[in-house]
């Protein structure tokens, strides 16, 4: 999947592909203005929050510094039913902002097509699953303390400005669950200064920093979107081998047996050829090949023909031609079709929206099934509109 805010990250940081990231902090700028725009304002943030059920801590507020009870932004309505229904009391949100506030918005991508489709072409980039979260903050507004994050980050900023300052790592390659804590930041500041509407920053996992408008001003205004990507490491490996070593009994039996005695060197020895068996590159190729895509629009043929269709999996798909067949593995899913439908899976599983015609019928039969099976999905025009101008339609 070819998109334009993958391209334009990657020409923003002087990155020829994924390989930077989590290893050094880069900054740049998006030579594209009207990528951003297209990404989320401020006005559409708000719509987005107003029209969901939210609650905490996926919508979050702060002020001064510290961060707002959820009973001050958040309210229980009873609808006609009474039902309770959790969502944002908007008047509230406009009072926080209004007073020098932040407003944040966890996994954005979930509420808004455009940011899921970006983040569903990063994670093909990538190879890591990726998701966004929104900051919006007004007028002369405290940021968050001095922390780390446990995934690498590439804040984009979308309009408005906001004051960063990046320090390097304390503990390297820090986890969320560790040996040890890690609460003293590092001394060695990498950059400090204004992220301005077009700026792109990445943040590797363990970089302390902190953004803030302080001395920006009472008549400005700051909206910045995170993008996560939660890399694998050798813990997740570890943890994938311990389960995969329920399969064997001897795994399964007491340490301690009845006689006192622990054969050790079995279980050794069986745990030294599991980690063979599935090394950390087979490890990655089945996580990314067995991970279920997220929810997506099912065909209702009574509403329509279907007109345009779209990959929906996680990760890019794996299209692999074997003599008068061909194999494809994605979204936890492994079908094998005949050799003759590979061009038409080629397109369907691009990434790219690809338009259907009448006249094609094989295309069609072969789109439908792919719907079936969960690996694509029917663009409606809302659907539609987040690839416009941002991913390329693909012609079959």
């Amino acid at each position: 999947m070819e998109h334009r805010l993958v391209t334009g990250i990657e020409k923003a940081l002087g990155w020829g592909g994924p390989g930077p990231v989590g290893t050094a902090f880069a900054r740049g700028h998006l030579a594209d203005p009207d990528l951003i725009t297209r990404l989320m304002t401020p006005n559409r943030l708000l719509e987005t929050i107003r029209h969901r059920h939210l609650a905490n801590p996926q919508l979050r507020c702060y002020a001064e510094g510290d961060e707002v009870h959820p009973s001050l932004f958040l309210s229980t309505n009873v609808n006609r039913r009474r039902q309770a229904v959790n969502q944002a009391d908007m008047a509230a949100l406009g009072r926080i902002l209004n007073s020098g506030g932040t407003v944040v918005l966890d996994h954005v991508d979930f509420f808004d097509p455009t940011l899921e489709v970006a983040c569903r072409a990063l994670g093909w980039w990538s190879g890591e699953l990726t998701s966004a979260n929104a900051y919006l903050a007004v007028g002369d507004t405290d940021g968050f303390n001095l922390h780390w994050d446990d995934h690498d980050v590439i804040a984009v900023q979308l309009s408005g400005e906001k004051s960063w300052e990046v320090r390097g790592p304390s503990r390297p390659a820090p986890m969320y669950r560790d040996a040890e804590r890690n609460l003293a930041p590092s001394e060695e500041v990498l950059w400090r200064g204004t992220m301005q509407a077009g700026d792109v920053m990445h943040i590797p996992r363990g970089f302390w920093h902190t953004a803030t408008r302080i001395g920006s001003g009472d008549d400005g205004h700051s909206l910045h979107v995170t993008f996560g990507l939660t890399k694998r490491t050798g813990v997740t490996w570890a943890n994938f081998l311990s389960d995969a070593a329920r399969a064997d009994e001897d795994f399964r039996t007491d340490l301690e047996r009845s006689d006192g005695t622990a054969d050790g060197e079995v279980l050794a020895a069986k745990l030294t050829d599991l980690a063979r068996e599935y090394d950390p590159k087979r490890y990655l190729a089945e996580l990314r090949a067995n991970t279920p895509p997220a929810r997506h629009m099912p065909h209702i043929p009574v509403f329509g023909p279907l007109e345009c269709v779209a990959a929906v999996t996680e990760f890019e798909p794996v299209i692999t031609p074997s003599g008068d067949t061909v194999q494809v593995v994605g979204g936890g899913k492994r079908l094998t079709f005949h050799g003759r439908a590979e061009p038409g899976l080629r397109s369907l599983l691009s990434g790219h929206p690809v338009r259907l015609t009448h006249d094609d019928q094989d295309l069609i039969a072969l789109a439908e099934h792919m719907i079936q099976e969960g690996l694509c999905a029917p663009l409606t025009a809302e659907s539609l509109s987040a690839y416009t101008g941002l991913v390329t339609p693909d012609t079959f």
